[in-house]
């Protein structure tokens, strides 16, 4: 019976895809590890159903037990070597953001100087996205604000891209996030908040880092991060975040070493001595 769940962005927390050193035997060791049956490894992304099996392929990461993927506005879970949509949970946001319409967001936010609708693979049903200008990211969140706010049962989702250097902005329902998509699982699966380990490095990551869950940051994560993290602590001390820094077991913190840092830290892989 699963006990824990082991969940973990991909792009430059799980994948070693920056510009930071990567440790050559740790996605290995990540795959050694995460085998225990008491632990549901779930991958939480922006990245769509097909790029996540990219990435898969190329970084030679296992399959997940759960994949919450387009930055939480959908569920499946691996079986039999393919994969079933959780409909529960698209009836959830379905029910929850009943205003939630994205062509009307996208008409909404048409014209909005510096802002640059994603390419038609990065969006969906429950997921609209732009590319941003990063040094006047300020300015256009307001102008998009200013045309949406409050109309679609809406969450604004702002991130930037270390490695791009552009600004990134999902709209989602309010309900389908990377946050209220874990907490939907672990209720699904009746595991509690203390049992859930979260690996993050940027933005997008701030929600289900600071909602309760056992969090880590991996040591490439970025400011942006780091900072809102350290606010949101500086409010409520209770927070459990790890920072991973390095040293442990010989891996540099980076990508993955720091997901296998924080979640020993946490007390998995517990023979792992």
């Amino acid at each position: 019976m699963t006990k824990r769940i082991l969940a973990t962005d991909l792009d430059r927390t799980l994948l070693p895809n920056g510009s930071w050193p990567a440790d050559p035997g740790a996605i290995p060791l990540f795959n050694e590890l995460t085998q225990d049956d008491d632990v549901l490894l779930v991958y939480v992304t922006g990245r769509n159903l097909d790029l996540t099996e990219d990435a898969i392929q190329s970084f030679g990461v296992r399959f997940p037990d759960v994949l919450i993927g387009d930055v939480g506005t959908s569920i499946r879970r691996r079986v039999a070597n393919g994969w079933t949509t959780d409909n529960a949970w698209v009836e959830h946001v379905r029910q929850s953001c009943p205003r939630w319409d994205a062509q009307a967001v996208r008409n909404a936010l048409a014209g909005v100087e510096g802002l640059v609708e994603q390419e038609a693979v990065h969006c969906g049903p429950f997921k609209q996205s732009y590319y941003a200008d990063h040094d006047r990211s300020s300015e256009i969140l307001q102008l998009a604000k200013d045309r949406a706010e409050g109309r679609f049962d809406e969450v604004f989702v702002y991130s930037f891209d270390s490695q791009s250097g552009a600004g990134l902005l999902d709209l989602l329902p309010r309900s389908a996030t990377k946050q209220t998509a874990l907490e939907f699982l672990a209720a699904q699966t009746g595991i509690s908040k203390s049992d859930v380990v979260f690996c993050g490095d940027s933005g997008n990551d701030v929600f289900p880092l600071t909602a309760g869950f056992n969090g880590v940051m991996v040591r490439n994560a970025d400011e942006q991060l780091v900072a809102s993290v350290q606010k949101a602590k500086s409010m409520r001390p209770d927070l459990r975040i790890y920072h991973a820094q390095g040293g442990f077991r010989g891996l540099n913190g980076y990508y993955t070493g720091g997901v296998i840092e924080g979640a020993y830290h946490y007390g998995f892989f517990g023979d792992f001595d």
